[in-house]
């Protein structure tokens, strides 16, 4: 196999392995908008990933799997607003209590109900989304260059890859060229303001985390719907904490955010393709480093682009 294919197969599984970091960012960037820290989103996601999985599994239905996808990770999501914009408790520990409920609650339940250690059954081609092939995708696949760009790196995804990638412009437009949007971004940077105005904050702020909740519902159906068959135990391991990472990186702006949760993305493609593959001067690379690369790119970039933003980062904690 040559550069050229080597280099598209390397995208599309970028492009495979970014829609749940892309769903999650996005969702994170409505709760950040509004003055809501939300470290939770692993939990959403990996609740989500098992209600879809169960649902799926028992109804032997995929839209099924993904509306109980939706609806478990709003119901936690707007338990982190109770606790946070309601009680006014501290958002970081609701963030943190709803990842270690959802971690045990999904394996406890998982043996409970399925008897297969944590996971749910395989699912069928009708449980599952299958992927879609576009419109002459099979005919140009032996034209050189233009045939392997429109036939496996465009072509040949998921429905919720697609929706993943327009909701990047959707966001964008949501925020900055609707009311909603403009109320929201007031929330976050001046609550008191909006609430002089005459505007209920906790209102919209719900609102946010509303929306922050069907995001989380996506990103964990497309881990156990389109990802794979069925529902694994901590199957998001770690996505939703990159997703957070990439949206810091990108300060909080929905086409930034879209190229953080790529080259995320691409690094994690990067180390399964490497894995086992020795290098010149280096020899053969652990696995354990290679699967470290994109925590270790968090954990450099995050603090250096979080240091000057383009704008006030919205407040974490409510007035």
């Amino acid at each position: 196999m040559d550069f050229f294919h080597v280099l598209v197969v390397l995208l599309e599984s970028t492009i495979r392995v970014s829609v749940p970091l892309v769903f999650a960012a996005l969702a994170g960037l409505f709760t950040e908008r509004a003055g809501v820290f939300d470290i939770g989103l692993e939990g959403k996601m990996l609740g989500a990933a098992f209600a879809a999985g169960a649902v799926a599994a028992v109804t032997q239905s995929v839209w099924m799997g993904l509306l109980a996808a939706i609806l478990i990770s709003i119901v936690l999501s707007l338990v982190h607003g109770y606790a946070s914009i309601t009680q006014r408790g501290n958002q970081i520990v609701s963030g943190v209590a709803i990842n270690f409920i959802v971690a045990g609650s999904t394996v406890i339940l998982g043996e409970a109900w399925f008897r297969q250690g944590g996971r749910t059954p395989a699912l069928g081609e009708g449980a599952r989304f299958q992927t879609i092939n576009l419109p002459g995708a099979d005919a140009i696949r032996d034209v050189p260059i233009l045939g392997p760009i429109y036939s496996d790196l465009l072509s040949g995804h998921f429905l919720l890859t697609y929706l993943a990638f327009a909701m990047v412009p959707a966001t964008w437009w949501i925020l900055y060229r609707t009311r909603f949007g403009l109320r929201l971004r007031a929330v976050g940077e001046n609550p008191g303001a909006v609430d002089t105005a005459g505007i209920s904050v906790i209102w919209l702020r719900y609102r946010a985390v509303i929306c922050c909740g069907i995001l989380c519902g996506f990103a964990g159906a497309y881990l156990s719907l389109a990802m794979t068959a069925g529902f694994v135990k901590g199957m998001t391991a770690g996505k939703g904490y990159i997703a957070l990472a990439a949206l810091i990186f990108a300060k909080w702006r929905p086409k930034n955010v879209m190229f953080a949760c790529l080259l995320f993305g691409f690094l994690d493609a990067l180390a399964i393709r490497l894995q086992g593959t020795p290098l010149p001067f280096v020899g053969q690379v652990p696995v354990q480093l290679m699967q470290a690369l994109p925590y270790i790119l968090t954990v450099i970039c995050s603090p250096a682009s979080s240091a000057r933003p383009s704008r006030p980062r919205p407040a974490a904690y409510l007035m």
